[in-house]
């Protein structure tokens, strides 16, 4: 029989109290990530137009979900499944100085993700973006950066144990740095979400540097789009990329989480570079490949920060079904049921 919540697992908040505590844990964060980075909030999209190269196509099989507007010709639309592009078109529109930027509230509908306990067909994430300048596109920013959203959900998880005590903080002081290749080389029989758990476990908090590129056995550790994440320049370090993801150990699945993913953004010699790796060279002609080829866009650093995951941390939930509304299989409603978990 398939196990959806760990044995003995019981909330330690009830429905009502989950509801307050998923705002505090969303407004807190929200304001903590605002000040730390100088990012200001914006309001962004639910959608965009289709073939114009704007959305993100994730890992490059995944459907966007099309819709065409009646009124307007028939338009193509898609909804977006993340901002990474949408957010540099607008600090360049904008114009944003060096080592400020933006944050929104990014909606999506992902229907090919696989539905368990940390993923639902419903994304919504904190995207931001900060502009920066030449000099900082290197792996010490990078980490520079990391650090400053690790003290972010630091801070977070300590004033959400001064209001909900029974939500104790279980992350450790630092977040480890370290890179695909050494992942693998640590365990190289291991496919890489073992990798990624044994690494969380045993640190209680990485950031996995360098996703996207491929590694000394020919494959990658997962893939990633090439028009927004840098994940093919040589690092100082001596390794390749200037990408990565924040994962955590968490306690209550006893399994790694991945809260974010995040980078330094392409140039236009990375952009060329990354589309002839993936076969992408096409998309050279689309309206935001062509303004980044044109210089249109300044250089940038940016993300995606999961809400759910973020409360589902925080609040020491089991299932991401019990702090977002989605859709779930029937056997996982009645497993809740049995052991009285709300599922929204």
């Amino acid at each position: 029989m398939k196990t959806f919540f760990p044995k003995d697992y019981q909330p330690l908040l009830d429905s009502k109290q989950t509801e307050r505590a998923i705002k505090f844990v969303k407004d807190t964060f929200e304001r903590e990530l605002s000040g730390e980075l100088r990012l200001s909030r914006i309001t962004s999209p639910l959608f965009v137009p289709s073939n114009s190269g704007i959305n993100d196509d994730l890992n490059g099989v995944e459907r966007p979900v099309r819709f065409s507007v009646g009124n307007m010709n028939d338009r193509g639309m898609e909804i977006v499944q993340s901002l990474a592009k949408w957010k540099r078109m607008e600090l360049a529109d904008l114009h944003f100085l060096p080592n400020t930027g933006i944050y929104t509230d990014m909606n999506a509908i992902r229907p090919d993700d696989e539905i368990d306990a940390i993923h639902s067909i419903y994304v919504d994430q904190w995207d931001w973006e900060r502009v920066m300048d030449d000099s900082q596109r290197n792996i010490n920013f990078l980490k520079e950066i990391v650090r400053d959203i690790y003290q972010v959900i630091k801070r977070t998880e300590f004033l959400v144990s001064e209001n909900y005590p029974s939500c104790t903080p279980t992350l450790p002081d630092t977040i480890t740095f370290i890179h695909t290749e050494d992942a693998l080389a640590a365990y190289p029989d291991l496919a890489p979400q073992e990798r990624e758990k044994l690494l969380a476990k045993k640190y209680g908090a990485i950031f996995l540097i360098g996703i996207g590129a491929k590694l000394a056995n020919g494959k990658t550790h997962g893939g990633r789009a090439p028009d927004y994440d840098d994940w093919s320049t040589p690092s100082e370090e001596g390794y390749i990329g200037l990408n990565g993801d924040i994962i955590v150990w968490d306690t209550v699945r006893r399994d790694s989480l991945e809260l974010s993913s995040m980078g330094i953004r392409v140039d236009q010699k990375t952009l060329l570079r990354q589309l002839e790796i993936t076969g992408c060279e096409g998309r050279k002609d689309l309206y935001w490949h062509k303004r980044l080829l044109n210089g249109d866009f300044p250089q940038t650093i940016g993300g995606g920060i999961g809400q759910s995951r973020i409360c589902m941390l925080m609040l020491h939930k089991a299932h991401i079904g019990e702090v977002q509304a989605s859709v779930w299989p029937e056997e996982l409603y009645q497993a809740a049921n049995k052991i009285g978990v709300r599922l929204y």
